[in-house]
């Protein structure tokens, strides 16, 4: 078939003539011809570079530790696409479970295609004026994701493995000691009674409840680690429980699968039968009784020893009998979804926090994603900024790395800089495996610690932005991190190998990694003015810069007509910030009005979706001078009780401003945001004092519910 555009009968996607949608034996193809100077990008977690062109990839949920940079596939699964040429933008989604294939001119120049080695040829062809609109039409067939807990978003703590339970109260306490901001500690799967989930270690862990109390207290969600699993024992009570309600994934003459995973021989969950998800729903209680609102699913391509399943093992499928070969590539997400549905079944209007590894096309709607067993160097470092510029492409708004590395030891210089980009993504977890050096902050030197507890104060103080930036994806599933093609698709520059691992963080901050010993560097600026985030320093947009790059300087850009929401610094999200909301404004002098969604809620239970919020729009309009934050919607009140405005990149102003046609005077005030040029001294302030920036602030009151109005 042939899709032409209206207005101008441009081709959009066309089959190629002579193959279209064809089969050999079982696997379906589709091929199509490819379009003058096509790019592609999506599909995922798939490792490679931003534009696809020339590559073939495999979808297939695989175990894959220390997978190297080009490994494919790995643990998640997403099949949809969008494909760029001649000023138009499509996406194509193969809905299809089973093994796929696509091909996107890889050794020959005249198709792309995608396959699949069973089922229906059933895809859907997307297209849109943007690459937004293409990642909103795909989010409204496979979901979105709902809002997730406010503590989520704090920085997370890993290790293979913490215990016993007093380590793990001493790591907590530690970064309590050394002030930087942390809200989550995880329990590996040393916390488990000889490996059995929904168990607690007899020696390690005594008294779970009272350290899940404890760390509550000290400001710490705990979240633990949960396999697929089911050992085959007679002491073991949720095998026998599995058995008597037949949810195991069996032979076709009725046995259970065996394999060998951590706790020794195990039977698995067939999580995508609905009694099963139920019966995995109904265990989680105990944990939830025990303090727990975060759950990490690991170990669910699904995973053994052996690393292979046969395909002749039945599935139920929802009530609609497979085998392996079509259910492989769901049970990841239906694990999550099991998670996630039995988790808020018993959190009493709480949100839970679900983490997995595998997942398909839809994972968002139930979990955050994180980029499995990854390894401690640059490449790999900029090999896990592509995976989730590319899973935002797909829909998954809620994704991470293991910063610093999950094998191997991070050096101090790599840590710092994984560590300052990672405070710029959506989920921020230092996590390292047995026998590594830990991943903790401090273990990495007093200057990785400094430049460490920096941008994580940045962090938290960015929660307002971030948390709004969230609740955008929650309406239109636009990714928190975005690659750049989702602004800049037809830039051609975006696309080269030294610019594709930039992003954006939200949608005004400009994030350029850099790796180990790149102390200078080209950076690429797209169309627009550009903000330093440190110095205010003006960039024009459409060129490179060459730029200093050290380690303990992450380049940061603001873009012109931002609008940047921030707060105090806080230990953790259940400290209350200061009461004054910070709104900083980016002076844009080429006349582009800036509109903007600003979202508070309780951060904690449901009451959102009964209008317990409190959003504002807010408008910048440059060509009249003016800022507009528009009347409340929703029933909450802010947790601000003032705004302070800073005013950035604006060369003259009155001393005299009008808010809602009442004159204000304009009070001068040198405003920083971090110095991360490390000071080993923890009684300096941070901010880079030696500069003075133009901000200029004046209080609002948030909680006014008409349409406020500032001109200058």
């Amino acid at each position: 078939m042939a899709l032409a555009c209206i207005t101008a009968q441009q081709i959009v996607s066309q089959d190629d003539p002579a193959f279209a949608t064809s089969w050999i034996g079982t696997e379906v193809t589709t091929y199509k011809t490819l379009q003058q100077g096509e790019r592609f990008i999506g599909l995922g977690e798939k490792t490679g570079n931003l534009d696809r062109r020339g590559s073939g990839y495999t979808n297939w949920n695989t175990d894959y530790f220390g997978y190297p940079a080009n490994a494919d596939p790995i643990y998640l699964s997403t099949p949809f696409y969008i494909g760029i040429h001649n000023g138009l933008c499509y996406g194509v989604f193969l809905d299809n479970t089973h093994r796929s294939y696509f091909n996107f001119g890889a050794s020959n120049h005249r198709f792309s295609s995608f396959a699949a080695d069973d089922g229906n040829m059933n895809y859907y062809l997307i297209y849109g004026n943007s690459v937004a609109q293409i990642i909103e039409g795909y989010t409204h067939l496979t979901g979105r994701m709902s809002l997730p807990p406010l503590w989520s978003l704090g920085l997370q703590q890993c290790r293979y493995s913490y215990y016993p339970d007093t380590e793990v109260l001493r790591i907590a306490q530690t970064y309590r000691e050394k002030a930087i901001p942390a809200d989550v500690m995880y329990l590996d799967i040393h916390y488990m009674d000889k490996y059995r989930v929904f168990t607690w270690h007899k020696q390690y862990f005594k008294q779970p409840q009272q350290l899940l109390a404890q760390l509550n207290q000290d400001g710490f969600k705990t979240v633990v680690i949960l396999d697929p699993g089911i050992c085959v024992a007679n002491d073991y009570e949720v095998y026998d429980d599995g058995v008597a309600n037949d949810v195991y994934v069996n032979h076709p003459d009725g046995e259970p699968y065996l394999a060998d995973v951590w706790p020794g021989t195990c039977a698995f969950p067939d999580f995508t039968k609905p009694i099963a998800r139920q019966w995995w729903g109904k265990w989680l209680q105990k944990n939830v009784d025990d303090g727990l609102m975060g759950f990490w699913n690991d170990m669910n391509e699904p995973a053994s020893w052996g690393q292979f399943m046969p395909n002749h093992m039945e599935f139920n499928y929802d009530n609609n009998p497979t085998t392996h070969r079509e259910a492989r590539n769901v049970y990841g997400m239906q694990m999550s979804r099991s998670t996630y549905e039995g988790a808020r079944q018993h959190l009493n209007g709480q949100r839970p926090f679900i983490l997995t590894r595998a997942g398909f096309s839809g994972i968002q709607r139930y979990s955050a994603v994180w980029t499995g067993d990854n390894v401690a160097s640059d490449e790999h470092f900029l090999v896990g900024v592509r995976l989730l510029n590319s899973l935002g492409l797909t829909g998954v708004a809620f994704s991470g790395y293991d910063v610093g590395g999950f094998v191997d030891d991070a050096s101090p210089e790599l840590f710092a800089r994984w560590i300052a980009v990672g405070a710029f993504t959506p989920f921020v977890r230092c996590h390292s495996m047995v026998n590594t050096r830990s991943a903790e902050p401090w273990a990495f030197g007093e200057e990785a610690t400094e430049i460490a507890r920096n941008y994580i104060n940045l962090r938290y103080r960015l929660l307002p932005y971030l948390y709004s930036t969230f609740f955008e994806a929650t309406q239109n599933g636009m990714p928190v991190v975005r690659s750049l093609a989702i602004n800049y698709t037809h830039d051609a520059n975006i696309y080269q190998s030294q610019y594709q691992n930039q992003y954006l963080f939200g949608q005004f901050i400009l994030v350029a990694p850099m790796v180990s010993n790149q102390n200078i560097a080209k950076i690429y600026l797209p169309q627009g003015k550009w903000y330093c985030l440190y110095t205010d320093q003006k960039h024009e947009g459409s060129q490179a810069h060459l730029l200093e790059t050290p380690k303990d300087k992450l380049p940061l850009f603001v873009q012109a007509g931002a609008i940047l929401p921030m707060q105090s610094v806080v230990q953790h999200t259940q400290q209350a910030p200061e009461p004054t909301l910070q709104l900083h404004l980016y002076a844009n002098p080429n006349g582009q009005i800036t509109n903007y969604t600003y979202y508070e809620d309780d951060g904690t239970t449901y009451q959102h979706q009964q209008g317990e919020f409190y959003l504002r729009q807010m408008q910048y309009n440059p060509n009249t001078q003016s800022l507009t934050i528009g009347e409340v919607s929703g029933s909450c009140a802010s947790k601000f009780e003032q705004i302070k405005l800073y005013l950035h990149g604006f060369a003259k102003l009155k001393k005299t401003i009008s808010i809602n046609n009442t004159r204000a005077t304009i009070t001068t005030e040198t405003y920083t945001f971090v110095n991360p040029l490390s000071s080993f001294d923890p009684l300096t302030p941070l901010g880079d004092t030696s500069k003075r920036i133009d901000n200029l602030p004046f209080v609002l009151i948030p909680n006014t519910p008409q349409t406020i109005t500032v001109k200058w």
